[in-house]
């Protein structure tokens, strides 16, 4: 049997991860000096709270290499194949960890950086079970992932500038400008780093600028799949986009509570809009 590994960023459900028997490598997260596991003993919802109480920005660790490597010499012993993906080596060291741990191993594991998170990730790493149950080899499986990843989008939005600010990715002066105008950046994440792409003044405008992108993009092609992942930002921007998709005539849309991983970076308010088409 080939295994297939990813960390805490991939969206899919655990229900999903039982079915297809997807091993998921927790990465952790520390607020006010105590430390988390993701997923295990934080859940998305009551950590976007503590985030608020907390004097400082949380931050989050990627897995230890020997992590990586536990997992891969008990999956391999056997000499059963794994494949590893994970969330972009762009925003995180998890990806290198898992290289690092697949030279350190003797099982046979082929690392794949996805360039990107959440549902985009769990895109590729439902694909790679499916083309495996099917009877798929490892190169099918990677190919098949290589071709999901080239026809993925991902659009991030912020609510708020405070984390960016928090974080020391943008300066106070620029947050100040943003907030009074309400500004809502929106960035992409199809070169594996945050790039910003447009900014809207509303939750309306937004909405508009990503489903002007949803169907410029899905034109004469075959929507494969729609993830939304959000930080409290369903209300507000979540819904009302997927209103619009539904009416597209795709309505099999994946919808998750994102990972405190993400929402440290991105603020409360927050939603991510992925899709791929083929």
């Amino acid at each position: 049997m080939i295994h297939i590994v990813t960390d805490s960023t991939c969206d899919l459900t655990k229900a999903e991860f039982e079915k297809y028997q997807i091993h998921v490598v927790p990465l952790t997260i520390q607020i006010d000096g105590k430390t988390y596991v993701d997923g295990i003993d934080i859940e998305p919802a009551s950590f976007l709270q503590l985030m608020e109480g907390a004097e400082e920005l949380p931050k989050s660790s990627q897995p230890a290499p020997g992590k990586f490597k536990e997992l891969y010499d008990e999956l391999g012993k056997d000499g059963d194949p794994i494949i590893s993906i994970h969330m972009t080596g762009g925003m995180s060291g998890t990806f290198q960890s898992a290289q690092q741990a697949a030279e350190m191993t003797d099982s046979n594991v082929t690392v794949i950086d996805s360039r990107y998170i959440a549902w985009a990730l769990a895109f590729q790493v439902r694909e790679a079970a499916i083309v495996r149950d099917a009877g798929g080899t490892v190169e099918e499986i990677v190919a098949r992932v290589d071709e999901v990843r080239k026809n993925t989008r991902l659009f991030v939005v912020l609510d708020t500038l405070e984390n960016m600010v928090k974080g020391g990715r943008i300066g106070k002066g620029k947050a100040m400008f943003g907030s009074l105008l309400n500004i809502k950046p929106i960035g992409s994440l199809d070169t594996g780093e945050f790039t910003p792409v447009s900014k809207a003044r509303s939750h309306k405008q937004v909405v508009k600028y990503l489903f002007e992108q949803f169907q410029k993009d899905t034109a004469g092609k075959t929507v494969k799949g729609v993830g939304l992942s959000h930080a409290e930002g369903l209300q507000t921007m979540g819904n009302p986009l997927l209103e619009l998709v539904k009416e597209t005539g795709f309505t099999n849309i994946d919808i998750a509570f994102t990972s405190p991983i993400i929402s440290t970076h991105t603020g409360p308010g927050a939603i991510g809009f992925m899709y791929y088409a083929e």
